[in-house]
């Protein structure tokens, strides 16, 4: 399988996204479990636990992808997921640092997107 630029870029993406949700476990379980109470280190441990498993959706999308090449729907499904769990985890890990209640408004946002990103990905695939 040839991989062109645009496939490449996601696999990066993933395996960046990847990365990060394993830092950010790591310093949850390490640096914030003595200072977060319970409440608040669960739902930042919900952040990490949404980003690792939409990261590893996001390797298997971008797999389907390079199959499927030409697709726009698969291409916005791929989007689609980076934006949604950029914005459902990133606002639990700061509504849970930061205890800042706006932000439990805005991550409905991103697993809206999620939501969107799987049943596009799921279209693409059928249609395509």
């Amino acid at each position: 399988m040839i991989l062109n630029n645009k496939i490449k870029i996601f696999f990066a993406i993933a395996s960046f996204m990847m990365a990060l949700g394993i830092g950010f476990g790591a310093f949850g379980a390490h640096a914030l479990k003595s200072i977060l109470d319970e409440y608040f280190l669960k739902i930042y441990n919900t952040g990490v636990q949404y980003q690792f498993y939409n990261t590893l959706g996001l390797f298997a999308a971008t797999f389907i992808y390079a199959l499927k090449p030409n697709s726009k729907k698969i291409l916005i499904s791929l989007w689609l997921i980076i934006i949604g769990m950029i914005i459902f985890s990133f606002s639990l890990y700061f509504l849970a640092i930061l205890n800042m209640p706006i932000l439990g408004a805005v991550t409905p946002i991103g697993g809206t997107l999620l939501i969107i990103a799987w049943l596009t990905l799921s279209y693409g695939i059928l249609k395509d």
